[in-house]
């Protein structure tokens, strides 16, 4: 099992990251789950389980693992952000990827799920500034890449992926799926 290690911790000046504890799950969740009304709102049927109470991402292992970040101004303050780095693929990505189970070791991608900006937060560029972050902020052992997803007919954020250096592979199962080579293998 690979590692997330954060090596630098600010985002910019006023924020920084850290790895959530099992005590900001419910934090982490709730911020989730604001997104997801958000999006229902207006229109979007992405993450439309979770406002059914499913998880396709395991929120609660995730953290156990390591692999969920938090952005605050300090620590007990409330979140401004979060989101997933999975270093092993899920059956989700599995699926969308079309990784078969030989791939155990995980490869060397890691996943970003469940980016999330406090809405209170948005249209300021803090999602890109989270997004730039983990190049600068992360390592990751033997890994050389990120992947991540979104639904076919977001095209606003399909576009913001690709603003943010992610290169469009192609669309599966109604998702469209985005890759971003990093510059170094990460701490091999």
């Amino acid at each position: 099992m690979t590692t997330l290690q954060i090596v630098d911790p600010f985002v910019n000046p006023e924020l920084r990251a850290f790895q959530a504890g099992a005590e900001d799950q419910e934090q982490v969740q709730e911020l989730i789950l604001q997104t997801a009304r958000w999006l229902h709102s207006k229109g979007s049927t992405q993450w439309g389980k979770l406002l059914k109470g499913m998880d396709d991402h395991n929120l609660e292992g995730a953290i156990s693992r390591g692999e969920v970040i938090i952005f605050r101004t300090s620590e007990g303050h409330p979140l401004a952000g979060s989101m997933i780095l999975q270093q092993q693929p899920s059956a989700w990505d599995r699926k969308l990827w079309g990784l078969d189970d030989a791939d155990s070791d995980g490869g060397t991608s890691v996943y970003l799920h469940r980016l999330v900006v406090d809405r209170d937060r948005t249209g300021k560029g803090l999602g890109r500034e989270l997004v730039q972050w983990i190049e600068k902020g992360t390592r990751f052992t033997g890994k050389d890449r990120i992947r991540l997803d979104c639904i076919a007919g977001n095209d606003k954020l399909s576009r913001f992926y690709q603003q943010c250096g992610y290169t469009y592979i192609g669309e599966t199962g109604g998702y469209n799926i985005f890759e971003k080579m990093l510059t170094e293998v990460k701490e091999k």
